[in-house]
């Protein structure tokens, strides 16, 4: 069967049941399902389908336990540097994504697998960012729970070191992905007519 086949659910139902998946159960996750996800990616647009984009996929407990202690430490040089906290007590109460990010960087590096979207330096993020929406998007179709985040320059030398990166190339985030502990959607989100214009700025919607 194509990957294409195994993409039964309808669009619209992978689309407004997506949400940040940051709580994962470590089972590992099929060979199969993963090449499907990958083929999805690597059909979605890219500019002069120059297709720039790399995946680096990272399914070796080892390397997966040392991005997750990089990663938690560039969580949380991320925060004192924005917000000014420190650990999870500094985190108010009524911050419950924050709250919920904090677990995933306690937690990352028992992901059973993370995705690091990769290219040349200089490429620019409209030829990679699509090819990860896709591959989150197919993620869904098969069950499979993934959000995007990113790392903190703080990190990045080490993180280029642990995987043996070239210096030309960079890398535009991280994915980490599994079978979620929880549910999918449906998320909460603004309406769209608070959040489009028509014609100008500042001017409403026929949905305001």
């Amino acid at each position: 069967m194509s990957s294409q086949d195994r993409l039964t659910m309808p669009v619209g139902e992978a689309m407004f049941t997506q949400r940040s998946i940051r709580r994962l159960r470590p089972d590992s996750l099929p060979l199969e399902d993963i090449r499907v996800f990958l083929e999805a990616a690597v059909k979605a647009p890219n500019g002069g389908n120059a297709q720039p984009g790399r995946f680096l996929v990272v399914t070796e407990r080892k390397q997966l336990k040392a991005l997750g202690a990089l990663y938690h430490e560039a969580w949380w040089a991320k925060r004192k540097e924005i917000q000014g906290w420190h650990t999870r007590a500094d985190i108010p109460p009524t911050e419950k994504t924050y709250l919920s990010a904090s677990r995933l960087a306690d937690e990352i590096g028992d992901a059973p697998l993370i995705v690091l979207p990769c290219a040349k330096r200089g490429t620019p993020g409209n030829s990679v960012f699509p090819w990860v929406q896709n591959m989150m998007l197919a993620a869904r179709a098969l069950g499979i729970g993934s959000v995007f985040t990113t790392l903190h320059p703080q990190v990045m030398e080490r993180v280029m070191a642990l995987f043996a990166l070239p210096q030309d190339v960079e890398v535009f985030g991280c994915v980490p992905m599994g079978y979620p502990r929880g549910k999918f959607g449906p998320t909460a989100r603004k309406s769209i007519g608070e959040l489009t214009y028509f014609n100008r700025w500042g001017q409403p919607s026929p949905w305001a």
